[in-house]
């Protein structure tokens, strides 16, 4: 028998009762759309004067549902880090997580409540859309997922980096930056969204989100290896990089940007300097070319060009003038910020490869351009600008009047000069605040205290120096004085007493040439027994000799040369800072682009050296 109790089952007459429901009013709703939720996903907004398409929803979205797409007309600058791309959203793949808003570094995308979009069948591309500011229809809908504080997944404060305080760091030269340990390396490269404005604005494009990732995940080998792709010299710049590329870092948008140059340093100082030596020998050519390479000066340029070469297998000779090796990295940045043990380890991985270089061998004295010819198949200048320009204000002239690159040459070689009681420095660079910094330190070991005086032309909203420069010199006790202009070295019965300067009321002419305008009536006296010029640098190219200088061709006392460094010329080059000025990071990154001009020289020279025994 059945389960079912009797009066439950059915009965032919059940059907009929649904009747009674024909004589209630309807309930049914207008088909339109109805107001969505508070924090709904709907269609997607960009902000595109805050994008600067980074890439990074892209890189996030694991459906594979944002393009990048190039937009023509839009901004575009790798040094400010902004490309001209915008995200476009294919929502036949998008799941609507909200995962691009969340990972967003400007916060420019965020979701409507808007969700309904219809079109016909032939119109199915029209689900592939550009989001811009006024949404998937042109309409304004209220926004409905937006980034908050607990749907961000981007952290905005970088680890904190330990120096030593202004009234302990001034009594030496030792190392003011503590350097991050393992752990804050590794959260500090977890900020890191990999979006590559790090590798565009960088001279040399290094690989720093490949490094930055080895950091995070504890290979601290693969990110040296990620380095040495481009920048032989990691440990200079690991320090005193200008790192440029944290401007462009996507993180500094709305917070701190990741700290890539701290990082560089942490994964170099990590790894023992043998290993590095045969992390960088990966890759080297087993093969001797037979042709031979000349290159005049051992600064970054110059061995960043002698490190590509020796690996293609050619024979490389650097000339240096000093007896060590680093040109303006050593004898222009003082060890407190660059200690020289690590300057000699980046040096010791290209010396490691096969390159030779002969100390205390000036070119013009020892050994003649054309003898360089004559014994080399091509030839580098790379001397740098090792000569301080002139104020030439009256009184400029007296002995007591120095540069500020001969004496940072001086302190770093350990020579002796009388060290003032009371200095002024003209100039407001960062080789101003070396110098200055340099000299505070002499004073303190010598006299107990720190009289400087920094005047420079500009303002501090335009200052030259870096923040933390000013900053540190600050904290050293230094007085740094802004838009002050040189008027007269003062001098009382031969003797220096100090400098005059005016007020300054502008820099530039109209057509933005350097055209200083003073105030006559804004005079300050600033007492000092030395006064140091750091104005500007040269570079001394009395070594080619009077019959090669008129026979190259010059561009306003500069050597010309092509955008890969080529002369007129065709065996010899020119590279870094007597080229492009004073950068660390510009000069490795000059040394590679001359390097590669270079190995094209050579191997057409091979080319025709074939086609030549083929025709005989």
């Amino acid at each position: 028998m059945s389960d079912i109790p009797y009066k439950d089952k059915g009965s032919i007459l059940r059907p009929f009762k649904s009747l009674q429901f024909f004589a209630r009013p309807a309930v049914t709703q207008p088909l339109e759309p109805r107001p969505a939720s508070d924090n709904y996903r709907g269609f997607h907004v960009n902000d595109w004067k805050k994008c600067i398409g980074c890439s990074t929803c892209q890189k996030v979205c694991d459906n594979a549902a944002i393009t990048m797409v190039r937009v023509p007309g839009l901004p575009e600058d790798p040094v400010k880090g902004i490309r001209n791309e915008r995200p476009a959203i294919d929502y036949g793949r998008c799941c609507w997580c909200g995962l691009c808003v969340d990972i967003c570094p400007t916060g420019s995308i965020s979701l409507t409540t808007e969700y309904v979009h219809t079109c016909r069948e032939d119109e199915l591309d029209s689900y592939f859309v550009l989001p811009d500011p006024n949404g998937i229809h042109g309409e304004h809908f209220p926004k409905g997922w937006d980034k908050t504080a607990d749907a961000d997944l981007v952290d905005l404060e970088r680890q904190p980096m330990g120096e030593l305080p202004g009234e302990e760091r001034i009594d030496s030269f030792d190392e003011i930056v503590e350097g991050y340990t393992e752990q804050q390396a590794i959260v500090e490269a977890s900020r890191c969204v990999q979006c590559g404005m790090c590798h565009d604005a960088c001279p040399t494009h290094m690989h720093a989100p490949e490094y930055i990732r080895a950091i995070w995940e504890g290979d601290v080998e693969e990110a040296v290896r990620q380095m040495y792709r481009t920048n032989p010299f990691s440990h200079v710049c690991g320090r005193v990089c200008t790192h440029r590329c944290e401007s462009a870092c996507s993180i500094g948008r709305r917070g701190e940007p990741v700290a890539i140059r701290w990082l560089k340093r942490y994964a170099m100082d990590a790894v023992p300097d043998l290993r590095i030596r045969e992390i960088a020998a990966e890759g080297k050519v087993d093969y001797i070319s037979g042709r031979r390479i000349a290159i005049v000066g051992a600064g970054p340029a110059g061995l960043t060009a002698a490190y590509d070469l020796i690996r293609k297998g050619h024979k490389v000779t650097v000339f240096e003038a000093l007896d060590k090796p680093g040109g303006m990295t050593r004898y222009g940045i003082p060890e407190y910020r660059l200690p020289y043990d690590r300057l000699d380890a980046d040096v010791a991985v290209i010396t490691s490869l096969g390159v030779q270089i002969q100390y205390n061998t000036r070119v013009g004295r020892d050994v003649t351009m054309d003898e360089l010819r004559r014994d080399h198949d091509a030839v580098l200048i790379a001397i740098g600008l090792q000569l301080g320009r002139s104020t030439r204000i009256p009184g400029s002239d007296h002995p007591q009047v120095r540069r500020a690159v001969d004496l940072l040459r001086m302190i770093t070689r350990g020579e002796s000069f009388e060290v003032p009681e009371r200095a002024v420095v003209i100039g407001g660079g960062n080789v101003a605040m070396d110098i200055a910094r340099s000299l505070a330190r002499l004073q303190k070991q010598q006299f107990g205290k720190v009289q400087i005086t920094v005047c420079a032309l500009e303002d501090f909203e335009h200052f030259l120096a870096d923040p933390e420069e000013v900053t540190e010199a600050r904290e050293e006790g230094i007085e740094i004085l802004d838009s002050r202009g040189p008027k007269e070295v003062v001098i009382e019965d031969g003797r220096l007493t100090g400098l005059k300067t005016l007020g300054v009321i502008s820099i530039f002419d109209e057509q933005g040439r350097f055209a200083p305008r003073y105030d006559q009536q804004d005079e300050q006296f600033h007492p000092g027994d030395m006064v140091i010029e750091s104005i500007g640098q040269m570079s001394d190219v009395s070594l080619l000799g009077e019959e090669l200088t008129e026979r190259l061709e010059w561009n306003r006392g500069r050597l010309k040369v092509d955008e890969d460094g080529h002369s007129s010329e065709p065996w010899l080059w020119a590279a870094g800072d007597m080229v492009f000025g004073p950068d660390v990071v510009h000069a490795v990154a000059d040394g590679h682009r001359v390097a590669a001009s270079m190995e094209r020289y050579l191997a057409e020279l091979d080319s025709e050296k074939q086609d030549d025994g083929r025709t005989s």
